[in-house]
């Protein structure tokens, strides 16, 4: 316990007034003798002890109300940690604001950072002299102490939200390893600690899980006052576009192509208009379509756009939903499409060549968006004895439907083509003989040495899956998980590969968590191998069928599988071209391309330039962070590289569902902390910590019941003692 005015506590000496005056106003009874009365003697000696014990009772109330009064006047504390100095004594202070895109959401005419700002100002005025002060935020800066006051000051005036931040609780942990140190700089930190933290207490900023280590360290801290300030808004209002959802990022000339995204509300029925617009060849927006949407709270409506075709080269844009509200950042969705040629194909299969490999022509390049120029792959046919005549360079990927006994001179030529980039699909069938594939020239390209002999499942009860793959190659099937069909499309047998080769990832498995496609990187590129064929011969009886993948009754996952597994052999899935802000942004380059520098433009209008990465061959951007358009030019515009990316925030960032204050218990742990949304209640609460719980009003309290029962008392005993 610690007092305020300890001298004050003087005045408890005058608890001896009451005993003074009852000595001095004490009167003596005069002695008469009445023979007459002798036989009350006896009573009158009770009475008189009686009276006494009154009189003491009497005195101590008196005394116990003077004392107390002096008590209350020094006005007591408590402090749960221990006494840590004066109120006006200097402290070490840790000042933390949420930076996330969420605080600058609108109230008031005023952010949610701005409403921070102007506490946390008011704050540094507030306290005392000589204080250290460390102002941090979500960004990636270092957590260290301002000079002085007016450094914070100016710190704390120059923040702005990041689209990409460091969690909440990642900032906390370094502010109390801040506070935790006995000295910064030789010199010896004040004794007091306390950590300020400014939140819009939404959902998003508090992972009552991930905290763990804040909890652990937080428990180390003897002393520190935490006090959580929420500047948010109990009611948010708000309308927001969600995650941009593309048919295709790399796209064919002249084929159609479509852009979905979401518009979700909170606490706000509107009708809104979401429009597209795509950039001319001189950075012109052009409104290429509009649709309206009735928001209601808690819904999520889709929106679709469907566009006609482009010229070859990199598009950008974005998406818009027309009006204001609380939080403009989610109001707004950009995106980045690559229009290129058919990629070319060569397919080897054997005799007949066209006939076996036409399920494989068909899925990739269709005769109808062949007639029309909208195929994405352009595909050539050859026997595998005309594979070694056949010239590689422009080729994005040669296809090997079912191979057998082919030359080491083949497996040489496919190898070499690998390391400089290109991509190879085997398909494994009736034709593969482990004695010749297990050899060393075609092991180069192959994911393992292949069984003695296939697995069959001749009841038709096997399929593909590939709901539990992360593969990017399988990306697009994630989002229609539990929705794709692959039980129409059993499968009768496949081989089996024992072991692995070094490096070799699982793509897809079968319903009994065995290997369907497998990928093998080979230098600069790649080999995928899958395990069953995707084409038999007409002579092929029901009883020897492999599969259904091709001619089952709803193939187009099988349509599908080849389109993804072609583009990504060709580059395309590598190379993707929307991004969340914070990801590394990686466009690889043709092995054609001996380019060492480009220009980066960004969404603000600066340039950069930038060295390519030999090892990789690629456009590499690290932390990519500023959400918008970004555009990649090098080598002049004839035979140059002119490229783009889009960068966006993630959906989480706009999530302003509030968090339940009493769920910060599990995020401190055993840790006191004091919640204020007010100047206040911060006020209130920084009095309490720094001083106590003060016990003024409780022992006014206990006065007034001590002269309460002092009156009572009083009123009784005298008139029992005149009756």
């Amino acid at each position: 316990m610690e007092f305020m005015t300890p001298w004050l506590l003087a005045g408890a000496s005058l608890a001896s007034i009451p005993v003074i005056l009852h000595l001095v106003m004490r009167q003596q009874p005069k002695h008469l003798e009445f023979p007459a009365l002798r036989f009350v003697q006896l009573r009158q000696d009770a009475n008189r002890r009686k009276l006494k014990l009154r009189h003491l009772l009497l005195l101590l109330l008196r005394m116990a109300a003077v004392a107390l009064l002096a008590a209350a006047l020094a006005r007591p504390s408590i402090k749960s940690t221990g006494v840590i100095g004066g109120q006006e004594a200097p402290v070490a202070a840790a000042l933390v604001f949420d930076t996330s895109p969420r605080m600058d959401y609108k109230s008031e005419n005023q952010t949610r950072l701005q409403a921070a700002q102007d506490i946390g100002g008011w704050l540094l005025k507030e306290l005392p002299l000589e204080s250290r002060v460390a102002v941090l935020d979500s960004g990636r800066g270092l957590p260290v102490f301002q000079v002085d006051l007016g450094s914070a000051q100016d710190r704390m005036v120059r923040l702005e939200t990041t689209p990409v931040g460091r969690p909440l609780w990642e900032v906390l942990e370094g502010a109390s390893e801040l506070l935790g140190r006995n000295e910064v700089d030789g010199e010896e930190l004040p004794k007091r600690r306390e950590l300020y933290i400014f939140t819009d207490l939404t959902q998003a900023a508090w992972d009552v899980e991930a905290a763990r280590r804040l909890r652990e360290r937080l428990a180390k801290l003897s002393g520190l006052g935490i006090y959580v300030i929420d500047v948010g808004v109990e009611e948010p209002r708000n309308l927001a576009l969600g995650e941009i959802r593309l048919s295709s990022e790399v796209l064919a000339r002249n084929r159609h192509w479509s852009l979905a995204t979401d518009v979700t509300s909170v606490g706000e029925e509107d009708d809104r208009a979401v429009e597209i617009y795509l950039f001319d060849g001189e950075g012109k927006a052009e409104k290429r379509g509009q649709q309206s949407v009735n928001a209601r709270p808690g819904e999520s409506h889709n929106v679709e756009f469907s566009l006609g075709g482009l010229e070859a080269g990199a598009h950008q844009g974005y998406v818009r939903m027309v009006g204001t509200d609380g939080l403009p950042c989610d109001n707004r969705r950009f995106f980045t499409v690559e229009v290129k040629p058919p990629w070319k194909v060569l397919v080897a299969a054997a005799p007949p060549a066209t006939g076996r490999a036409l399920s494989l022509t068909e899925a990739l390049a269709p005769s109808a968006w062949r007639k029309t120029g909208q195929a994405r792959f352009d595909c050539q046919v050859v026997r595998f004895d005309q594979l070694a005549e056949q010239p590689l360079e422009g080729v994005a990927v040669v296809a090997l439907v079912d191979p057998g006994a082919l030359g080491d001179a083949v497996w040489e030529q496919l190898g070499a083509y690998v390391q400089k980039g290109g991509g190879v699909a085997i398909f494994l069938g009736a034709a593969a003989q482990p004695a010749l594939l297990n050899k060393p020239a075609p092991q180069l390209l192959l994911s393992g040495e292949l069984g003695h002999l296939p697995a069959r499942y001749p009841e038709g009860d096997l399929f593909l899956s590939t709901e539990h793959s992360q593969h990017p190659l399988v990306a697009k099937f994630a989002p229609l998980a539990g929705a794709v069909p692959w039980e129409m499309l059993p499968v009768y047998m496949y081989w089996q590969l024992p072991k692995l080769a070094k490096g070799v990832a699982t793509v897809a498995s079968y319903r009994n968590n065995k290997p369907a496609v497998l990928e093998k990187p080979l230098g600069k590129g790649r080999v995928v191998t899958m395990t069953t064929p995707i084409s038999e011969g007409p002579e092929t009886s029901e009883d020897n069928r492999w599969n259904r993948l091709a001619t089952g009754l709803d193939n187009w996952p099988f349509v599908m599988l080849m389109d993804q597994m072609f583009s990504y052999l060709a580059g395309s899935a590598e190379g993707k071209l929307n991004y969340i802000a914070g990801e590394t942004v990686v466009l690889p380059l043709a092995p054609d391309q001996p380019l060492s520098t480009y220009l980066l433009s960004t969404p603000r209008g600066d340039s950069f330039r930038q060295t390519i990465d030999d090892k990789q061959h690629a456009i590499i951007v690290p932390n990519a962070e500023r959400v918008g358009n970004y555009r990649i030019k090098a080598g002049g515009d004839t035979q140059g590289l002119d490229r783009g990316f889009s960068v966006n925030l993630p959906v989480a960032a706009s999530n302003l569902d509030r968090f339940d204050e009493a769920k910060l218990k599990d995020v401190f742990g055993e840790t006191e902390f004091r919640l204020a949304h007010s100047r206040e209640e911060i006020d209130r609460d920084v009095s309490a910590g720094r001083v106590g719980q003060e016990l003024f009003p409780y022992l006014i309290v206990l006065i007034a019941i001590v002269l309460g029962c002092e009156q009572l008392l009083a009123n009784r005993f005298y008139k029992t003692a005149l009756t």
